[in-house]
Formats: C-alpha cells, structure tokens, sequence
C-alpha cells in the first residue's frame, strides 16, 4: 500500500537523517572512479592526438558495468581476509577494489599514450573492473540503511546517492582539470601522468571517511541464502561436494532472477528490463563524447572545469534534491516521465550550440538543463530499482537491475564516437539522434506503468 503524502516541509525533513549523510559519502565514493576512466581518460587521448573513433571504442571498458552482476554473488558471500573482520563484509571490499584502483592510477603515471595505448587501456579496464565491483558493494550498503518499509526514505536515499556520486564525478572532474591544466602551464611535459597521482590522493582520503559509514553488524541475509541452498540441494535428491556447488549456484545467481520474474509476472518483467536497458542511451550518446565536442567548439579545459564541472555540480545537487521530493510525492514513474521528456528536449540545447558555434551563455544553458533533467532521471531511476529489489538478494539483485541499465549506456554509446565520423563531424545531427533515442524507453514505461510492483508509483 502507497505510503500517505507528506507535506513538502515533511518531504525535506528526511533529508535530516544521519543516513542519509553516509548515503551522500557512498556515492562520491562510487562515482569518482569515472573521473578517471570518463573525462580524465577521453581527453587525455584527445590530446595525445588520437582520434575521436579510438576514444570511443575505448569506452568499450565501460562494458564491465553491464556485466558485474555475474560476479555479485561473489561480492555477496566471499569474505575478504583481514579486512572483513577489521572493517566489515560490505567496507572490506571496498577498500579493497579502492585498493587496486590506486595501484593502478600509479601504473597510469608511468604511461605513455601513444607507445603503451593498450596497455593504458589495459589498466583502464582494471580500474573499471575494480569500480564496477565497487558499485555492487557500495549499492548493496546504501539500501541496507535502509529499511524495507521506508519507502520515502528509500526515494531520499537515492537522491542522496545521486548527489554524492555527482559529487565524486564533477567535484573530481574539477580537481583533474584545474590539476591538469596547472602543470600543463607550468611546463610538465606528462601532466596527465603527474595529474593521476593528486587523484590518487583523493582515492586516500575517501578510503579514511569510509570509516564514517556504519555498517550493519547483524543480518540474516546470509542464513537465508543457506536455507536456500538446502532447499535446492534437497530437490536434487543427493547430498554431496557437486549437489552443493550446484546448489550454491543455482541460490545465488538463479534465485535473483527467479523471484524478480516471479514478483512482477513475465511480460511486466520484460517491459520492466526493455525500460532499464534503453532509458539512458540518448544520454550516455551525449556523456560520452560531450568533453570532445567542448574542445572542439573552442573552450578550454578550465571553462570546461567551470561550466560543465562546477556550475553542473551546483545545478545537480539542488535539483537532484527537489528531484527526490518530486519522486516521493509523485512517485517514481511520473518522475521518469518527467525526466525523461526533459531529456529529450535539452538534447536540442546542444545542437543548437554545435550550429551557433561557441557561446558560453549557451553552453551554461545547456549544461543546467542536461543536470537538472539527469538529476531528475537518475533519482527516479535509482529509487524504482532499489524499490524491486528483494533484501534476500540485495547485491545481486540490484546489481543485475543496474548492469541492464549499464549496459544500453555503455556498449551502445561505445560507437558514439564512430557516428559523429561518420556524420563527418556534424554534431547538430548527433544531438538530434540523441534526442530521438529517448522515445523507445518511454514507450516501454507507458505500457507497464500501471502494472509495476512498488510501494509508490
């Protein structure tokens, strides 16, 4: 049953909660790592002269985001030695993957693009991976601060994780940047190189204000999986070392998927999925090559830092806020309606810049309207899927539901570079492209729109 409507001075008084505190920390820790293999990556390239088609196909390594919830289960029961019983299953592994992303920000400082491209690459996708694994654990934390039946906080929660991972991605842009740009103009040869080693600083200290989030100490999560495994290896009639393995697999990857169809019915689980995979591509399209139409426009890395970084930072904060009052007031699917139009029509913004050339006035009209309406997308988005998820599962679950969205955002937009060659550099036409792209997914959520299972439409 949908919970009573709050007043809005009601509605923002959530926010006042403690959790949602650690909540916002959880996410700049989940979306720093992008910094990295997003802007900081693309335009590195850029600069080293490789072409708009080779940093496109780079993005190939966002891929791994898709795929993450096939190791989720993993994430879910391993337990990692020394760190797990010092910090706790869920900050073990994160400190761990943090762990290996450092490292790996090193072995980037020693790197030179054009000799070593596969190898930058290789490392790149590292640090993908090891964020990607990030996100599994980081995810299944946050929800669990929560508890099942706080719906509104559930929708305050994810506008909290949407400000702290936009924080961690445009507060880190900006820090990459402005780093960047300072000793490109005091005359280091590798600033990029030099760059990555300030970011690796910033990977230190949110390892130290990890130690701010509690995590839960008692949970039957793990008692519940077992009890799954035996009812299965039960069926299977024998009980053995292959019976349990086939057990341990068939709980922890087929029981996820098993409950999501059985909850929602096929054909809503379906919709549900098409609507996941498409919402974002016509977004991703833009994401993805945004920083390379920037420099091709004509402006430079620190108004890139102000107008695409801070004032963007500023603008998804505040609406990503109201967003989140939005989403539980009117629920999450009139949001996603919502958002997604907006997205649509702020898509235009850009062709309109790619036609009239450079314009900082229009650039910061853009960049304010593609925040506010990916602030609005990203709440709704983030709340629907923590809703669906079942607590027995929640890593793998939520990973699964995440890496479906991932995936249309990742391995589609990967040729985004490849369209802007091939429309030999139109951008104008690219941007109309992306603005079409967000129709199918609104198409899918008009048809399950009232058949969904969640506390809040």
């Amino acid at each position: 049953m949908a919970e009573n409507k709050q007043s809005w001075s009601e509605s923002i008084l959530v926010y006042k909660d403690i959790r949602m505190l650690r909540i916002l920390l959880l996410g700049a820790i989940s979306g720093f790592p992008w910094v990295l293999i997003a802007s900081s990556l693309s335009l590195w390239l850029k600069e080293e002269g490789l072409s708009r088609s080779t940093i496109g196909w780079a993005g190939l390594i966002f891929g791994v985001y898709a795929f993450n919830y096939l190791w989720a289960p993993i994430i879910d029961r391993i337990q990692i030695p020394f760190l797990t019983k010092k910090l706790g299953h869920r900050r073990g592994w994160i400190v761990l993957m943090q762990s290996i992303i450092l490292i790996s920000l090193f072995i980037w400082s020693l790197i030179n693009p054009t000799q070593n491209l596969a190898l930058l690459i290789g490392v790149g996708l590292v640090i993908a991976i090891a964020s990607a694994t990030q996100d599994i654990t980081v995810d299944a934390l946050r929800i669990e601060q929560i508890n099942v039946n706080e719906g509104k906080s559930m929708a305050a929660g994810a506008a909290m994780a949407v400000v702290g991972w936009w924080t961690g991605y445009k507060l880190g842009g900006v820090i990459a940047l402005f780093t960047a740009e300072y000793f490109e103009n005091i005359g280091i040869e590798d600033y990029w190189q030099t760059t990555f080693l300030v970011l690796g600083v910033v990977v230190i200290l949110m390892n130290i204000a990890l130690m701010f989030v509690h995590e839960p100490l008692l949970t039957d999560r793990q008692s519940k999986q077992k009890e799954t495994d035996k009812m299965i290896q039960s069926k299977l009639g024998y009980s053995n070392v292959f019976t349990a393995f086939v057990a341990y697999i068939t709980g922890t990857i087929g029981g996820p998927i098993i409950s999501f169809f059985k909850k929602n019915g096929f054909s809503i689980a379906v919709g549900i999925l098409g609507f996941v995979f498409l919402f974002k591509i016509g977004e991703a399209f833009l994401g993805r090559m945004s920083i390379v139409f920037y420099k091709e426009v004509g402006f430079s890395k620190g108004e890139i830092a102000i107008y695409s970084k801070t004032l963007g930072w500023i603008t998804t904060v505040v609406f990503t806020l109201i967003g989140g009052i939005f989403a539980m007031r009117a629920g999450t699917v009139k949001t996603m309606f919502v958002a997604g139009g907006f997205m649509a029509v702020t898509n235009l913004l850009f062709a309109a810049l790619a036609w009239t050339g450079k314009s900082e006035w229009l650039f910061a009209v853009a960049v304010i309207a593609d925040d506010i309406s990916a602030a609005f997308a990203t709440v709704a988005f983030v709340a629907f899927i923590s809703l669906l998820v079942d607590r027995t599962y929640t890593a793998t679950q939520y990973a699964l539901l995440a890496s479906i969205g991932t995936a249309g955002r990742t391995t589609l937009a990967s040729s985004s570079g490849a369209l802007v060659d091939w429309l030999n550099g139109d951008w104008g036409t690219f941007f109309i492209i992306t603005t079409l792209m967000v129709i199918p997914s609104l198409v899918c959520l008009w048809f399950i729109r009232n058949k969904i299972k969640i506390g809040a439409k």
